[in-house]
């Protein structure tokens, strides 16, 4: 762990505990243990939108509500972010291979579950599970990487990781489209059991051991209140669009949820072994990495969930067709991933952090301006930058997360980055929905229409579906209109980040020689003798 001792100005100040110790005795391959911390990695992103494509199929056979189908999808995040700090800290206290070997076994076994199951209650608890397994293995792969890896490397196989991380959503989708091409949706859990068997072997095999040598006690009710938290308001988020934000259970929800962590906040300030100090937030490096990684996985995965149904829905592809639709988006984001640690070292790491996120913003702006006649020159036009922003933001990032953290706490701060990259998904799916939802009704104008099926279109524009092809015609204008308003939120979001970015990175002119020099952190105010102690 780490503490807080007095600095010669009065100030308190982080010193760092003694550095995690590796296993002797085997080797560290590295480029085989980055292989395989990234196929982990790889496989938890995946789940989260894999299913998405196999809902249609998973709802005929389980005989699902739509309530029921949301809930498919949504307990896997809700269960995931909710754990992700308690995991991580445990991680860091018995170590993080151990951390994910139990991960990968607990995914693989949910997985294999999930494949026997006709009901839906048993497959929403089992995608539960799933949720607890990737908690577990998803920081284990980051702090593996950060702790085996020298500090002249670290910044590149960060990048690889971060391209992996953005990548392996549309990825998922595209395997999934392909498995349903020729089998059913129990196909799709069969692919998360044999990728969680390689790994797991490879895990076994290669990766090193590492823990923190002096672990301090575990916080218990810092990982409670983290929990419940964290699971209040993402409950509240994810039933936002079906309930509405306006209603009691919404608002309810987010103020029981923001109150447990303010609680968790003035419980881990006064805590002598805390599971996550929040004067963290006062490195400004620390806190744009957490602000920014939030924000680029809001516009990302709000955008893969709007887009998907355009391209479906509106361009009438099919599911593997839409995913292959998106491969357009790695091809920038691979190659600019691979560039952003050269430019970090070269220009510092503002510029290119800045420049991605302004790239993402660009992307978004051009897939704002789609239509139902839209070639896909258009969308490959829109993607391309948009893969290629992320890429060069992501990196900076996810370092200036973990370079802030000390060495013994680095599963902890890789789930710090885990859980901003979740609760910006939920709030990306969400906000954009909601607003995509509300632009299509509001601009959906049936006349002549049965009072039912007016009704089943603007519930959907699936339900358009069945009214017939002039309502159908008609509703995917609507869609069309919704769409944009909500990449262009997306866009506005990204430009929003980097100008915080911007901010919290400035740097500021000596007065005597008008060089400019790196803006020291915030000091962090002394605030008692019960912080002194460093763990």
């Amino acid at each position: 762990m780490y503490g807080f001792v007095p600095d010669p100005k009065g100030f308190s100040v982080l010193t760092p505990s003694p550095s995690a110790v590796q296993t002797p005795g085997r080797p560290l391959r590295q480029g085989v243990v980055l292989f395989i911390t990234c196929l982990a990695l790889a496989t938890v992103m995946a789940a989260m939108a894999s299913l998405n494509v196999a809902l249609p199929d998973i709802a005929r056979q389980t005989h699902a509500t739509q309530t029921q189908q949301s809930w498919i999808v949504d307990a896997y995040s809700l269960v995931f972010a909710s754990l992700l700090l308690p995991a991580g800290a445990l991680g860091d206290r018995f170590g993080r291979r151990r951390a994910l070997v139990a991960g990968l076994i607990v995914f693989g076994a949910g997985s294999a579950l999930a494949e026997f199951t006709t009901s839906p209650d048993q497959l929403i608890a089992l995608r539960a599970v799933l949720g607890a397994g990737a908690a577990l293995i998803m920081p284990a792969t980051l702090s593996t990487i950060t702790s085996s890896f020298p500090r002249e490397q670290r910044a590149r196989a960060v990048s690889i990781w971060s391209a992996v991380a953005g990548a392996s959503g549309v990825l998922g989708l595209l395997a999934s489209g392909t498995l349903l091409e020729w089998w059913s949706w129990q196909s799709v859990f069969r692919f998360n059991v044999l990728l969680a068997v390689v790994a797991l072997v490879g895990t076994l095999a290669f990766v090193p051991e590492s823990a923190d040598s002096r672990p301090a006690p575990l916080d218990a009710v810092g990982a409670i209140l983290a929990a419940a938290g964290i699971a209040a308001l993402v409950y509240a988020v994810i039933e936002a669009p079906v309930n509405g934000w306006s209603d009691p259970v919404t608002l309810g929800g987010i103020a029981v949820g923001l109150s447990v962590l303010v609680g968790f906040v003035l419980f881990e300030l006064r805590s002598r072994h805390p599971l996550l100090d929040p004067r963290l937030f006062t490195d400004r490096r620390f806190a744009a990495g957490s602000l920014s990684i939030t924000l680029q996985f809001f516009a990302l995965f709000g955008f893969i969930f709007v887009v998907m149904q355009y391209l479906q829905l509106v361009r009438g592809d099919s599911a593997l067709m839409a995913a292959l639709s998106l491969l357009a988006m790695p091809i920038g984001m691979v190659p600019a991933s691979r560039l952003s640690p050269g430019l970090t070292q070269r220009f510092g790491d503002r510029g290119p952090w800045v420049a991605g996120l302004l790239a993402l913003a660009a992307g978004l702006g051009v897939l704002a301006h789609l239509d139902g006649g839209s070639s896909y020159w258009h969308i490959a036009a829109g993607l391309i930058p948009l893969g290629a922003g992320l890429g060069l933001a992501m990196p900076p990032a996810t370092t200036s997360i973990t370079s802030a953290v000390p060495q013994g706490l680095q599963n902890v701060g890789s789930a710090v980055n885990d859980l901003a990259r979740e609760l910006g998904g939920a709030l990306g799916i969400a906000v954009l929905g909601s607003i995509l939802t509300a632009g299509y009704r509001d601009n959906l104008h049936l006349t002549g229409v049965a009072p039912q099926a007016a009704e089943a279109a603007k519930s959907s524009l699936a339900g358009a579906a069945a009214a017939g092809p002039e309502v159908m015609h008609q509703a995917q204008d609507a869609f069309v209109t919704g769409l944009r308003a909500s990449l262009h939120g997306g866009a506005v979001t990204a430009v929003v980040t980097a100008i915080a970015v911007g901010v919290l990175l400035r740097r500021r002119r000596t007065a005597s020689s008008g060089t400019p020099c790196p803006a020291p952190a915030e000091p962090v105010p002394h605030s008692g003798p019960e912080q002194a102690d460093a763990a």
